[in-house]
């Protein structure tokens, strides 16, 4: 036999009209099927880590002329206890307004422009946050900032006074420094807001469809989202039907160390909200105040988010609405 050749005499049995029926199937299946695709994992968003500052950081950063840094409090009390060195004052009503009957509301931009321009914050200025109640008012700020358009260049204190206090870093109580006016242009974010018109309509996706793209997040104690606890200016205990728990402080390593718990564990307790890549949330409280680290910690993340400033104040005060009690 010649190479190249083959002979019917040297392998018996063998019928090349045969092998070229049973490989023809084979060769058109390779030209006409496409080829196989793999699924594809959903990815975690890219975190935001620019939004938290460490309190080394901080401390390295104390006279730089370009960091602003921000006590955020209900009375001046608070700061003059103690307060980080060169540390501005911005209380609480200076941002919030109550608006029928519905407390902490967020300021017109306009006042809020001339609030942040006479603590100096320029459009270019980094700002970090920090203040009582383990920073709850300081997300608040954050989020005002944001709705502003300059989230981008604001942070929180990872830790708040508290770590600060834990490793013996100074603190002063000097009266509050002498500060130059800032050129401060609010870029407003509408989007970031959501009214009850809007919830209304989420709550019932939330309840009616299987996987709804926006998720309803209650951030305040599980006892008030059950139901089993109510304040007094909100007549119906429970919670906006369809809205997932998750309490901000859970978030915290602890009231006495209210750190950012890691990475992988804020991821785990959104997935345990039912919060993955894909969707958006839309976080209340009872006035929108710990609703705000909700959406602090949604946006750190790299969630998209919004803020329904109303909260559960607004909502079982409205008529027509509906409440849910339990899990």
């Amino acid at each position: 036999m010649k190479l190249g050749t083959l002979s019917t005499a040297e392998f018996p049995g063998f019928c090349p009209t045969l092998a070229m029926n049973l490989a023809l199937p084979l060769i058109l299946s390779l030209i006409v099927l496409p080829p196989r695709t793999v699924p594809q994992v959903p990815q975690p968003p890219q975190v935001r880590e620019h939004m938290l500052v460490s309190t080394k950081w901080l401390a390295g950063h104390l006279t730089d002329a370009a960091v602003v840094i921000l006590h955020v409090a209900r009375e001046r009390a608070d700061y003059d206890a103690g307060h980080i060195p060169g540390a501005r004052f911005l209380a609480v009503d200076q941002i919030t307004v109550t608006h029928d009957k519905i407390s902490n509301e967020l300021a017109p931009a306009e006042e809020l422009k001339k609030v942040f321009a006479s603590l100096g914050v320029g459009d270019r200025t980094q700002v970090v946050l920090y203040g009582e109640r383990q920073g709850l008012w300081a997300a608040r700020a954050w989020f005002t900032l944001d709705y502003l358009g300059h989230g981008d260049t604001a942070a929180l204190l990872d830790g708040n006074i508290e770590k600060w206090r834990n490793e013996k870093r100074p603190l002063s109580k000097d009266a509050a420094p002498s500060v130059k006016p800032a050129s401060f242009t609010p870029r407003v974010q509408p989007g970031v807001l959501v009214t009850l018109p809007v919830v209304r309509d989420l709550s019932w996706q939330a309840v009616n469809t299987a996987s709804p793209t926006v998720v309803l997040v209650d951030a305040r104690p599980p006892e008030q989202y059950r139901g089993e606890e109510n304040a007094s200016d909100t007549p119906r205990a429970g919670h906006i039907p369809g809205a997932v728990s998750l309490y901000w402080m859970t978030a915290l390593e602890s009231k006495e160390d209210p750190q950012m718990l890691p990475l992988a564990e804020l991821r785990r307790l959104f997935q345990s909200a039912g919060i993955g890549p894909g969707r958006k949330t839309v976080s209340y409280c009872h006035s929108g105040v710990q609703a705000s680290y909700a959406y602090f910690m949604a946006k750190y993340l790299g969630f998209d988010a919004a803020l329904y400033d109303g909260s559960f104040q607004e909502w079982s005060n409205a008529g027509g609405t509906q409440v849910s009690m339990g899990r």
